[in-house]
């Protein structure tokens, strides 16, 4: 497959766009690897963000009941009509996807899977859309570079562990399930990408205000080098005893710092904060 893939992007004049990150899959066995990572079958709909060359598509459609497919370039139009013909599962959207309605998406698709070769520059705000937005998404399955693979899944008190991690871990478990070395892409890349799986869980790590949440995790990783009592004064404008107040109600050391507390711990501690400014209002 990987040479009609070179031959057909060559027949219809394709050329890869730095700016949107372009390095499609080519390797029949890692795209069924991936469909089948993603539990796709025959009562599935998939979500595919970024379907470039539809080799992925391809084979999600052969193994979904429906794959709808955002792509933003254009100039793919002549391949994937070439790619996925005589596919009729499968329809391509040409739009950037995180200028899409994602509420009007989930309306016609129901409940859905996210399948995605991601490119760098749009892997974060991606999945946090899907972490703050989404209603009826049940996992994302999506390759990452190798590094972001690593922040998405870390631990509590290790360098990879930040503010990213923090957020997707109230609605979901992130695993990296399967390492990808940079030569199964073509253009080969600089680095070497694994896929993430994160599933979501309805109420995994309830809180009092999701904005709180966000804001507690923002105010915790605001500077790593500051203790979390400094970042608490900082960004809720609390007096330093209020601050002092809530750690203490938290059972979190009066120096600790951000990074060494769970994502439950930041729920909890999310919840005092939520509670100390609502009295404060009062």
């Amino acid at each position: 497959m990987e040479n009609s893939i070179k031959d057909i992007l060559a027949r219809n004049g394709f050329s890869f766009k730095k700016q949107f990150g372009q390095n499609f899959i080519t390797d029949t066995n890692l795209l069924k690897s991936i469909v089948a990572l993603s539990g796709a079958d025959k009562t599935a709909n998939v979500l595919e963000i970024g379907c470039g060359a539809g080799t992925l598509t391809r084979e999600l459609a052969s193994a979904a009941k429906r794959v709808i497919a955002y792509e933003i370039d254009t100039k793919l139009q002549p391949v994937l009509a070439e790619t996925l013909a005589g596919i009729d599962n499968a329809e391509v959207v040409f739009r950037d996807f995180l200028k899409a309605d994602l509420a009007e998406i989930e309306e016609e698709l129901g409940e859905y899977i996210v399948v995605a070769n991601l490119p760098y520059y749009i892997t974060t705000p991606l999945v946090m859309r899907f972490v703050e937005e989404a209603k009826k998404v049940r996992a994302l399955v999506i390759m990452v570079q190798d590094d972001v693979a690593k922040r998405f899944c870390a631990a509590p008190n290790t360098p990879e562990y930040g503010a990213v991690t923090a957020a997707i871990a109230r609605r979901a478990s992130a695993e990296t399930v399967k390492f990808v070395p940079r030569r199964m892409f073509y253009p080969v890349p600089n680095v070497d990408s694994a896929v993430v799986k994160l599933t979501f869980e309805e109420g995994r790590i309830p809180v009092k205000s999701e904005k709180c949440y966000r804001d507690t995790v923002r105010a915790a990783f605001l500077s790593r080098r500051k203790t979390l009592e400094n970042n608490l004064v900082n960004s809720f404008a609390f007096s330093r005893a209020q601050a002092q107040d809530i750690l203490q109600q938290a059972n979190i050391p009066e120096k600790a710092r951000g990074e060494t507390l769970s994502p439950l711990q930041l729920a909890n501690l999310s919840d005092i904060i939520f509670e100390t400014k609502n009295t404060n209002a009062k």
